[in-house]
């Protein structure tokens, strides 16, 4: 009877104990909540103890302190709402105690209950509050008050570290003249924190989520750049060595060269303009060869149709690097390709695996929105082509490519 009772009185201890403490973390965290408002009470005047809760404003002296009290607020919630928990079980457990004497709990049900009643809503309450970051205050004389933007707005911890300044080494300045490295993050994001949180939410060091159209959808939607994730790329499962480059160009390539998983169609095929579930609508022809490759090797019907030779033939020798601005699989920088001009060719996967495509044809992809600045330098261009962005709908101020 003493080994069946062991079971049974160590959890009653153990769920008695949890109790005190988080009742015991309540009362700590709400004494020194209280504690600000004593303090003023006691030692400032009137006029100061005014100046003290409201002569500040939040853009005066850097403090988020909305996002502060929202964080504390979320941690004694889930505290409550563990210790209500506790409190629950133990009274049902106190009306079953009769039947409850007559069985055993198993250590492996024991086990189970602590970890995901008990231990992980602890363990999430505890990193919510390390994670509460106070201002640091800079200067004796001036005692400015400042704080690392929107630290205490988002709660995911791969966030928060990621937008937490990184300092250099031994304090030394880097090569760039700077004491920090910010990594950077679109302002849209403040817009979209649960889809960003949900991108952000996974486990560092094993292969990310199959989750890159909800990371394009941030993109397109301002959230641009994004945060980097500390997770390995997945990777198609049946990948093929691709083909060389003499014959990629202007060749399909293996249908299994691609994850398929986010889109209407599963191979090249189904992706062919006579298909209406094809799942895009933008350059619908440009997964078909035959018709790829007769652009731009003649002069067509409309007067401002070019082709290549011609376009070359402006600048004889001097065009070597351009851009290909739009929506296409690359083939215009594969046809100029053959003209030893580098093209980068910029895409998105709207509905099919534009980026994969280009790749694949042994052709570098730029996956980038209108959102964000070109990662070229003023005037390094020598060419820029584009197709479906100015056309009218886009607004000429942010365009930017006048600028390369």
């Amino acid at each position: 009877m003493g080994r069946l009772c062991f079971p049974k009185c160590s959890l009653f201890r153990a769920m008695w104990f949890l109790q005190i403490v988080l009742g015991g973390l309540v009362i700590i965290v709400s004494v020194s909540s209280l504690f600000r408002f004593y303090t003023a009470g006691f030692f400032l005047r009137e006029e100061d103890i005014c100046r003290h809760f409201y002569g500040f404003k939040e853009n005066e002296i850097g403090f988020d302190v909305k996002a502060l009290s929202e964080r504390i607020e979320e941690v004694l919630s889930k505290m409550n709402s563990l210790q209500g928990k506790l409190e629950s079980v133990v009274q049902e457990m106190e009306k079953k105690k009769n039947k409850m004497e007559k069985s055993s709990i198993s250590k492996l049900e024991y086990k189970r209950f602590l970890e995901e009643e008990v231990i992980q809503p602890l363990y999430g309450a505890h990193i919510a509050l390390r994670q509460i970051r106070l201002p640091r205050v800079e200067g004796v004389s001036k005692s400015t008050v400042t704080e690392d933007p929107l630290i205490n707005f988002f709660i995911v911890e791969e966030i928060r570290k990621y937008i937490t300044p990184k300092v250099n080494r031994v304090g030394k300045i880097n090569i760039y003249g700077t004491g920090k490295i910010y990594n950077t993050v679109g302002h849209a994001c403040v817009l979209m924190k649960k889809e960003l949180e949900e991108y952000m939410n996974y486990d560092v060091g094993s292969y990310c989520k199959d989750d890159w159209n909800l990371a394009q959808r941030l993109m397109i939607n301002g959230c641009d750049p994004l945060p980097r994730r500390r997770c390995l790329t997945r990777a198609s499962k049946l990948y093929q060595k691709p083909y060389a480059i003499n014959e990629s160009l202007w060749r399909m390539p293996d249908d299994r060269n691609v994850r398929w998983s986010n889109y209407l169609c599963r191979n090249f095929t189904c992706l062919s303009s006579k298909n209406p579930r094809r799942g895009y609508s933008k350059c619908t022809g440009c997964f078909e060869m035959d018709k790829e490759k007769v652009k731009w090797i003649s002069n067509g019907s409309i007067p401002v149709d070019f082709s290549v030779i011609d376009v070359l033939a402006v600048k004889p020798g001097e065009i070597k690097i351009g851009l290909d601005y739009g929506v296409g699989t690359g083939t215009f920088a594969a046809r100029m390709r053959e003209h030893n001009v580098t093209i980068v060719s910029t895409a998105l996967n709207l509905g099919a695996p534009f980026n994969e495509m280009i790749a694949l044809r042994g052709l570098v992809p730029l996956y980038a929105t209108l959102n964000q600045r070109l990662p070229f330098f003023d005037n390094t261009m020598d060419l820029i082509h584009t197709s479906g962005f100015l056309d009218g709908w886009i607004d000429f101020a942010i365009n930017g490519l006048h600028l390369v």
